[in-house]
């Protein structure tokens, strides 16, 4: 594929994710991001001396010099360009349709937040979560009125340079970062034929934590801006890539038109065992392992199906993830994470899974580090994957509804009326009473649950406890 550009340029502002972005359009083969080479302070990165052989002097004297050497580099190249970034070559790519635009954009509270965040901190990468620092900031009223004015009056600028000159961008959302199928779209943009199979993901996310908790005077923030909701502040911050639909992990009555869409560390032994009792047949009897096309055949063939799935208490999921994926893990990826988190993250967990001797107060040690862990993970802080087995419930609803959302939600804690009444909908009055089948967890959440456990779960989960209105586990 020959590109229809000579060179592009990314649009972006301080604290937007822009470091991440250029990390990733790096790892591509044929394209090259240069850093910020009109930065009016260095060119490129920071204690550069050139880029691409062009000095800071040269590039002062003549920007037009480093436009030259952007567009005669061997692959497709670009550049970073902020707001404040060399005024004299805005006007030279705002005209020239060979210079393919990306506009990364942000909420501005989020990055004048982060902003604050990075002057108090001195740190304005994060590579390693062991490493972040911390810091709570005050927010200026009127210095942020002018943070936005300052992105807006730039953005509206570049919306109608491209309007008047009949050409369109790549825009691209701080939330579309962590998509690979986003940055493999930019590549096509561009005119570049290869895909990445995984992200760049040395950097990591500094500040994921709630706005609340990093600005001292948050009253002040909600009462400056009491007339707008346009930067949606009270939300809880989400980090979690959306999920595909997981169909094949869809468990259907062969019999009763009954659907079962498992959330993963879910009930899934109790709920599969009542569906084989109503249908009369084995656990092996159950429809398993769906394609799209077999999905819509068995709704086809089963008129008057209707679909569920059963959400778990936060606290009690997230512990059946740690002692199912982490502690029993004997095998395969599972228990790679579990040897990366003890040499890594240096978390108090046994080598091997757990036998005889492992106490409660070991349990209660190695479950509170593995919180910490899922709460950096979910925030995009760690080297490790977002697993199901431990994202919040309310993402993986939306994968669901890549497909169908499921007629019923059930609460695990309500199962034992819901499930049956569920039957009685689709004609099956003679519905057994699901039995729990026991996890067989080396410690009981019982024997260690206690107020910082429910805290701790909470803060991961805000999303979950907001969205299906629970409570504390106990």
């Amino acid at each position: 594929m020959t590109s229809p550009f000579d060179y592009f340029v990314v649009f972006a502002e301080m604290r937007t994710g822009s470091n991440f972005l250029e990390a990733n359009i790096n790892e591509f083969e044929g394209l090259s991001c240069l850093g910020e080479v009109f930065n009016p302070h260095f060119i490129g990165y920071p204690n550069k001396d050139d880029s691409l052989g062009v000095t800071l002097e040269q590039r002062t004297d003549d920007p037009q010099v480093m436009i030259d050497a952007v567009k005669s580099n061997e692959v497709l190249s670009g550049f970073r360009y902020f707001h404040d970034h060399e005024p004299r070559v805005l006007n030279t790519m705002l005209e020239d349709p060979r210079c393919a635009k990306i506009v990364l954009t942000r909420n501005p509270l989020d990055s004048y937040v982060s902003w604050k965040i990075a002057q108090e901190t001195g740190q304005w990468k994060l590579t390693d979560v062991r490493r972040r620092r911390d810091s709570t900031v005050k927010f200026d009223g009127l210095e942020f009125r002018r943070h936005v004015e300052e992105l807006q009056d730039f953005q509206v600028s570049l919306m109608r340079a491209l309007q008047l000159s009949g050409q369109t961008a790549f825009y691209v959302a701080y939330e579309d970062l962590q998509d690979i199928q986003v940055m493999n779209g930019l590549a096509r943009f561009l005119g570049h034929e290869e895909e990445l199979e995984a992200l760049n993901q040395k950097l990591k996310r500094q500040n994921p934590s709630p706005l609340s908790e990093k600005v001292s005077n948050f009253g002040e923030v909600t009462l400056a801006l009491a007339d707008l909701d346009r930067f949606n502040l009270n939300r809880t911050p989400n980090f979690e890539p959306r999920r595909g639909a997981t169909v094949p992990s869809y468990v259907a009555c062969a019999a009763a038109p009954l659907l079962y869409l498992p959330m993963r560390s879910g009930p899934q032994a109790t709920v599969t065992q009542w569906m084989a009792q109503l249908d009369r047949v084995a656990d092996d009897g159950l429809i398993r392992n769906f394609s799209q096309k077999s999905l819509r055949q068995w709704k086809k063939t089963h008129k008057g199906h209707r679909s569920f799935t059963v959400v778990r208490h936060p606290v009690a999921r997230v512990h059946a993830a740690f002692c199912e994926c982490i502690l029993a893990a004997d095998q395969g990826v599972y228990k790679q994470i579990r040897k990366t988190l003890r040499r890594v993250y240096k978390m108090p967990l046994p080598k091997d899974p757990p036998g005889a001797g492992y106490t409660a107060e070991e349990h209660r040690a190695g479950f509170v580090a593995f919180l910490g862990f899922v709460k950096a993970n979910l925030a995009g802080q760690t080297s490790l994957r977002q697993d199901a087995h431990w994202v919040s419930q309310a993402t993986a609803m939306q994968g669901f509804g890549d497909l169908a959302l499921p007629d019923m939600i059930v609460r695990e804690d309500e199962m034992m009326s819901y499930l049956p009444a569920l039957a009685m909908q689709v004609g099956r009055v003679d519905a057994p009473d699901p039995e729990v089948v026991d996890p067989g967890h080396p410690v009981s959440l019982e024997e260690i649950y206690d107020a910082e456990i429910e805290k701790l779960c909470k803060d991961i989960y805000k999303r979950d406890y907001i969205a299906f209105g629970f409570e504390s586990w106990k």
